[in-house]
């Protein structure tokens, strides 16, 4: 509802349902994507479901951020230790998450697209200490982790936090952002 009411192109609507299962028209889209998300799906049928939205020549596409930011190197390895502690508790936990690595692979061998295709995007911008741990913190695994009580030191926050305050200091600095964007054409 939040989505509709920002938005006023008549083109554009939202409809809530699972990726695989979506319950729109064959050939109704253009495009369809999944921003940092398909790593949640299973991507059989969430690849096969958008293949059959999409007309001729439609593309898919799934996008996500490269972690960490490029601003420091002792930032960015307390950022994947960060990273890497999340992913091991999670391992631990038996929770399943495909691969980002493998996006590219699982379109090309789901059999839907004739074209398949990755190009990395990179942006930059200015940011200081609490930026790069308030990106950390839009990770939504650690988000849930420290909702139930495991502490920031566990997890490899607070090292990041004091890495990012001691080699930024009270400044903001150049960042720069890569996107990998993984295509498929129908």
């Amino acid at each position: 509802s939040q989505a509709e009411e920002a938005t006023s192109a008549g083109n554009v609507r939202f409809v809530h349902a699972y990726a695989q299962e979506t319950g729109l028209a064959a050939g109704a889209a253009d495009i369809v994507t999944c921003s940092q998300s398909f790593h949640w799906m299973e991507p059989v049928a969430t690849l096969a479901e958008a293949a059959r939205l999409l007309r001729p020549g439609g593309v898919f596409a799934a996008y996500d951020y490269d972690w960490p930011p490029v601003v420091h190197p002792d930032v960015e390895a307390a950022f994947e230790e960060l990273v890497r502690r999340i992913g091991m508790r999670r391992a631990l936990r038996g929770q399943p998450r495909h691969t980002k690595d493998m996006h590219l692979d699982r379109i090309r061998e789901s059999g839907h697209f004739r074209f398949v295709r990755e190009v990395v995007l990179h942006s930059q911008e200015r940011g200081s200490a609490e930026r790069v741990v308030g990106m950390a913190l839009s990770l939504g695994p650690l988000s849930v982790m420290l909702t139930e009580g495991v502490s920031e030191e566990e997890l490899g926050l607070a090292q990041l936090r004091e890495a990012a305050d001691a080699a930024l200091v009270d400044r903001e600095v150049e960042m720069f952002l890569s996107y990998r964007v993984r295509l498929g054409v129908r």
